[in-house]
């Protein structure tokens, strides 16, 4: 899937290294959750170079008004309409750094290793479905699920996530509340 938003991606640079600023979303439920983007959500998106969408937008429109802030990339969700042109999985390198994209990475158990196997090149798998923020490595992956903003279930908070990718690597990844 093409970036959405017209403008091609392009990270920032600061001195020698490569700095890219990703914002992640996933299950944001629209219309039924998501009317328009959450104002917490909005101050975090205003920073970023690039969003990943981890799928269940539902509507295609979520990913227009995602473009007006960055360049946008997802998967399809489960409960992802007609109108949401995206991929099952995808693969992407930025900055250096290989992330795979998939809206449901199965049952907790075993899910580091098969996500390894069905990714063996990646650095970082970002995923959804679940709504339950996660941020776990191992087997030379790291796994990142977001959360949801919008339909929390039995989280505290509605959640988003935050990554800064420098030199190719993944310097920083944070869950943030956003309600």
């Amino acid at each position: 899937m093409e970036a959405r938003g017209g403008e091609p991606f392009e990270a920032r640079s600061r001195g020698q290294d490569l700095v890219v600023r990703v914002a992640v979303l996933s299950d944001t439920h629209a219309p039924r959750r998501w009317k328009s983007c959450p104002p917490r959500v909005a101050e975090h998106l205003r920073d970023v170079d690039l969003i990943l969408h981890a799928g269940d937008v539902c509507t295609a429109g979520v990913l227009d008004e995602l473009a007006a802030y960055a360049p946008v990339h997802a998967v399809k969700g489960n409960n992802d309409g007609d109108d949401v042109v995206a991929p099952e999985t995808l693969e992407l390198d930025l900055g250096g750094l290989r992330v795979a994209m998939i809206h449901d990475s199965g049952a907790a158990r075993g899910r580091l290793a098969r996500l390894r196997r069905r990714f063996p090149r990646a650095d970082l798998v970002v995923f959804g479905h679940s709504h339950i923020p996660l941020d776990e490595s191992g087997d030379g992956l790291r796994i990142f699920n977001p959360g949801s903003p919008t339909d929390r279930r039995r989280q505290p908070y509605g959640t988003m996530g935050l990554l800064r990718i420098e030199g190719g690597a993944l310097a920083e990844a944070a869950i943030v509340p956003v309600t």
